[in-house]
């Protein structure tokens, strides 16, 4: 347990507390969160993950911006339901980019788990960008993620990160009841999504 690891996780877990509720300071939260554990993850070999960090840099960028701009009219964006389509599209291609980052990962030097650590950052991924987009099946995808990321982080050797995960579970089971409320509260002249 290092000290950058318990300020990464405390970022973290607020990140996911405020995500769950809405507000938009979810964003520079996760921004630091992430930041802090690109290093973590690179000391203990879990390079998916780390590269999964990197990513989350950018999409929190994204979702920051989409979260403020990205609904009717450049107004603040509404919880959505995945559409048919999105699925169609999401799942192959997740599955072809879980098969390659393992198939990569499990190359080099230091690598753990390289086909369980590929595929969570794959789901993580998926439920990254549906959580920019305010898609409510992102806390669905987190709620799976974290199921299996609590045990891994154990065998890592990673107690703090393992606890985090615990509490992700919890704040994503929160999360849902949360936008799920907030999505049956749309008002009735907006469409629900296909």
């Amino acid at each position: 347990m290092s000290t950058l690891e318990w300020i990464a996780a405390i970022a973290g877990a607020i990140s996911v507390y405020l995500s769950a509720r809405e507000k938009i300071w979810s964003w520079p939260t996760a921004i630091v969160n992430v930041g802090l554990y690109i290093i973590v993850f690179r000391r203990t070999g879990l390079y998916s993950d780390m590269g999964l960090q990197v990513v989350y840099l950018v999409l929190s960028i994204y979702g920051w911006y989409e979260w403020l701009y990205g609904g009717k009219n450049r107004s603040a964006l509404r919880v959505s339901r995945a559409s048919a389509r999105e699925w169609l599209i999401a799942t192959p291609v997740a599955l072809l980019f879980w098969f390659a980052l393992a198939r990569y990962t499990a190359t080099l030097p230091g690598v753990a788990l390289p086909h369980l650590d590929a595929g969570l950052t794959t789901l993580s991924l998926v439920a990254q960008w549906m959580m920019t987009r305010k898609i409510l099946e992102n806390w669905v995808l987190w709620i799976v993620a974290d199921v299996v990321y609590v045990p891994m982080y154990l065998y890592k050797g990673l107690p703090v990160t393992a606890a985090l995960y615990a509490i992700f579970l919890a704040l994503a089971a929160l999360g849902l009841r949360s936008w799920w409320r907030s999505y049956q509260a749309k008002p009735l002249d907006e469409p629900a999504a296909a």
